[in-house]
């Protein structure tokens, strides 16, 4: 699939004015300059100081729906209507229901929070967009974490990354999330592609929205991780072959992975099972023969050693109660890096679920462990920001407990 065959996803919104030209999303290219941002980063246009209105704020959120609910009526075309996935769904309606209150409310977080800078434009693509979660101390630089969701490689978007954003932001972390193409607006090397782009893009701008370029890591959680996980071990083999890139493995500090995927060709059987139909799956990954291409495990394995001592440090995080993507996916990755000569470490969250980690903890407030390990690592040589993380407040509940214990009944991941 050719870059120049994709769908549009719909504008951007207001909040993308600064990035785009006069043309809209056709004359679109990718910035090489600088980013500006006062100190207002909701703010609609780039100098004037003018900050978005609530039509725009509402014309921007429809936007955004409009290009989810678009996606998802494509999909359907591809899936069919059958037992296994409307029962899927179902459970997915009453997931989201039950834990809506969170949900509202991490939404006004995101869209009117003047801390929160909305689908900043980092390539060519319709779906080349970021969001940055700015901390409310900028004066220092600040340790930037470049998010990328995840979502199935079929319904990921920047905003499900808003909850971490904002934890890590109060914690005097940036968070970039990194919106791409999904399946079938896009298959995973355009997905690989999209992911390469926006980190490179964060790597070259950091200082111009207050961050550290000293001080990157790089993150992605379930299907995200596996497109992040693909992204640096593809750098990491340009970089030892010496070709040109756009970016720097030296500036990534470490990489976080949360419940991903790493050897996909031993999973399409388990997603097959799971509700990700065989068919769908290699569709996404470019048929069976480049299932081995798109799978870290394989590909660290074939690795030369200079491009294995070029990668980060490696964190995998996963839930062992995890039955999306089984946590024995992590501990395998975990097995062949370490052979291979890599940097890594791995963390298991015992009893924990696909969801646990990501959403349900959170949502229920105090000190939540995910957050608390990512921040131990990035804050793990300043002692002074140590101090501080012991005196952090502690993040207020969103959800019931009920609630939270019945969607994690009910929940189809």
């Amino acid at each position: 699939m050719q870059p120049g065959d994709q769908t549009s996803g719909g504008d951007a919104g207001a909040e993308a004015e600064a990035f785009v030209p006069p043309g809209g999303l056709h004359g679109l290219r990718r910035r090489t300059g600088p980013v500006s941002l006062d100190s207002s980063p909701r703010s609609g246009r780039e100098g004037d100081g003018r900050r978005s209105t609530f039509r725009e704020d509402v014309g921007h959120a429809a936007a955004e729906t409009y290009l989810v609910t678009g996606l998802a009526f494509a999909l359907l075309g591809y899936l069919g209507v059958g037992y296994r996935w409307i029962s899927q769904l179902i459970a997915l309606l009453l997931y989201a229901v039950l834990l809506m209150p969170g949900f509202i409310k991490v939404g006004y977080y995101y869209f009117f929070s003047s801390q929160v800078c909305r689908s900043v434009v980092y390539g060519e693509q319709p779906r080349n967009r970021l969001d940055l979660y700015i901390p409310r101390d900028r004066s220092k630089s600040c340790p930037v974490v470049a998010f990328v969701t995840g979502g199935a490689w079929i319904i990921g978007y920047k905003a499900w990354g808003a909850l971490l954003g904002r934890r890590l932001a109060e914690r005097g972390i940036i968070v970039a999330c990194i919106d791409y193409r999904n399946f079938p607006q896009g298959t995973i090397s355009d997905m690989v592609t999209d992911a390469s782009e926006g980190i490179s893009f964060v790597c070259n701008n950091a200082v111009s929205f207050g961050g550290d370029p000293n001080k990157i890591y790089l993150m992605g959680q379930s299907a995200g991780a596996h497109i992040a996980a693909c992204a640096l071990l593809d750098q990491a083999v340009k970089e030892s072959k010496g070709e040109h890139t756009s970016w720097n493995l030296a500036q990534v500090k470490a990489y976080f992975g949360l419940s991903g995927g790493y050897n996909i060709q031993n999973l399409v059987d388990h997603f097959h099972e799971r509700g990700l139909y065989r068919s769908i799956f290699l569709s996404i990954m470019e048929g069976e023969e480049s299932l081995p291409l798109f799978s870290p495990e394989i590909v660290t394995k074939k690795s030369s050693a200079e491009a294995i001592a070029l990668l980060p440090e490696i964190v995998l995080m996963h839930g062992t109660a995890d039955y999306s993507i089984p946590s024995s996916a992590s501990e395998t990755f975990a097995d062949v890096l370490k052979h291979a000569g890599g940097k890594v470490k791995l963390q298991l969250y015992e009893g924990k679920t696909h969801t646990d980690v990501f959403l349900q903890d959170p949502l229920r407030g105090g000190r939540d462990q995910l957050v608390e390990d990512v921040i131990s690592v990035i804050h793990a040589d300043d002692a002074h920001e140590r101090e501080k993380d012991a005196l952090a407040p502690t993040p207020e509940r969103l959800v019931y407990e009920w609630q939270l214990k019945l969607a994690r009944q009910i929940s189809p991941f």
